[in-house]
C-alpha cells in the first residue's frame, strides 16, 4: 500500500512538473519574464528601446555621423553648473582674484554659447532636448533660477538635477536639492527629473520618509553595469526613467557597451525601457511618480536584498517644496558608495 501511495505521488509530481513547463513556455509566463530581462538586463541590446545621448562643454560631437544612428531619440546638455559667474568681475569676489574672474566668465558664455547652439542642431534634426543642472553646495533658489535663465527650457523640454553624491560638502545636500525641485515646479508648472547614482538613489529610497518629494522624481539612473535584477524597485521607483549605462567609466578602446559614431568613448549613453516614440510622450511631463505606502517593509537591493520600513507624511503633486532659501544643512552619512 505504502509503495502504491508513493507510485501514485511520484507520477503525480511529474505530472504538475511537466504542466508547469508547459504553462511557462506555452505564452502564459514567458512572455512577462522576456520583458522584464530585456527591461533589466542589457536593455541597449533590444533595437526598440530608445537611447539618449547627454554630453557636457568638453564633449566633442560630429552631428552627421552621430545623427546617422536613428536609435538615438535624444539628447540632453549640461546647462548650469552651482551659482551663476560673476559678471563684472569687480569688488570682492570671496578671495578670487579678478584675472580668474574674468577667465571663468568667457568660460562660462562659450559654453552657454556651445548649449545653445547645440539646441539648436538638435532640435531641427528631430531630437528630444533636455538640459541638466549640476548642483553644488549654495542656495538652492538662487541656483535654480540660474538654471532657468541658463537653459531657457521650452514646455516641451527635460529639466534634470544633477546630485552627484550625498556629502553636503561637496554636492548640493540632499534637502537643499527638494528646494530646488520645488522652486523649478513652481516657476514652470513642472518637476524636474533626478540624475544620480546607485548609491544616492538608494539612500533616498531608504530613507523616503525625509525625503518625500526627491523619491518620487522621475529618476534618471547611472550604472555602468550590465544589469540591474534585484536592484528595483527601490522605495517609490519600480523602474528607471533613463539608464545611464555607457560612459568614460566602462568605454574604451577595447570595449564599450555601445559605440556612438561621431563622438569619443567619454560620451554618456543611456537607454529607455520603451520606443522613441513612447518616449516622446512622456518626456517632458515632469509629473512625480506614484508614492507607495509606508507600512510595508520595502526591499532595497544593494549587494544583499535589506528590508527597511517606516512612516512618513508623503507629499502630493499639490504641495511644492519652496521656500525663498537655502536651509541648515545636515550631516548626511557618507557609507554607501
Amino acid at each position: 500500500m505504502e509503495k502504491r501511495r508513493k507510485a501514485h505521488l511520484g507520477r503525480f509530481f511529474r505530472l504538475a512538473a511537466c504542466l508547469g513547463v508547459a504553462l511557462l513556455f506555452g505564452g502564459g509566463l514567458l512572455a512577462p519574464a522576456k520583458q522584464a530581462l530585456a527591461r533589466d538586463l542589457m536593455p541597449w541590446k533590444t533595437a526598440s528601446h530608445a537611447l539618449v545621448i547627454d554630453a557636457y562643454e568638453l564633449n566633442i560631437i560630429d552631428w552627421d555621423a552621430m545623427l546617422k544612428d536613428k536609435r538615438i531619440a535624444g539628447f540632453i546638455s549640461k546647462a548650469s553648473d552651482g551659482l551663476p559667474e560673476s559678471f563684472a568681475c569687480t569688488g570682492d569676489h570671496a578671495g578670487d582674484t579678478v584675472a580668474h574672474c574674468k577667465t571663468m566668465w568667457r568660460k562660462y558664455a562659450v559654453s552657454r554659447e556651445l548649449y545653445h547652439t547645440r539646441r539648436l542642431i538638435a532640435r531641427a534634426s528631430g531630437l528630444l532636448w533636455g538640459a541638466y543642472h549640476l548642483a553644488r553646495p549654495g542656495n538652492p533658489v538662487d541656483q535654480a533660477n540660474h538654471f532657468l535663465d541658463y537653459a531657457d527650457p521650452r514646455d516641451d523640454e527635460l529639466m534634470v538635477i544633477d546630485i552627484e553624491g550625498i556629502d553636503p560638502e561637496k554636492y548640493m545636500s540632499l534637502e537643499d536639492a527638494a528646494i530646488f525641485a520645488g522652486h523649478i515646479k513652481t516657476r514652470t508648472g513642472r518637476y524636474p527629473m533626478l540624475y544620480t547614482n546607485h548609491a544616492t538613489a538608494t539612500y533616498i529610497a531608504a530613507n523616503r520618509d525625509r525625503f518625500p518629494l526627491l523619491s518620487r522624481l522621475p529618476l534618471w539612473y547611472a550604472r555602468y553595469k550590465p544589469g540591474i535584477r534585484n536592484v528595483f524597485p527601490m522605495g517609490n521607483w519600480d523602474d528607471y526613467a533613463l539608464w545611464q549605462f555607457s560612459a568614460a567609466a566602462n568605454c574604451g578602446k577595447r570595449h564599450c557597451p555601445y559605440r556612438v559614431a561621431g563622438t569619443l568613448s567619454d560620451i554618456d549613453v543611456n537607454v529607455a525601457a520603451m520606443t522613441a516614440a513612447a518616449l516622446k510622450t512622456v518626456w517632458a511631463k515632469g509629473e512625480l511618480v506614484p508614492e507607495k505606502p509606508m507600512d510595508k517593509p520595502l526591499m532595497i537591493a544593494s549587494g544583499k536584498a535589506q528590508s527597511f520600513s517606516g512612516s512618513g507624511s508623503g507629499l502630493g503633486t499639490s504641495i511644492d517644496m519652496t521656500v525663498t532659501g537655502s536651509i541648515a544643512k545636515t550631516f548626511i552619512p557618507f557609507g554607501l558608495r
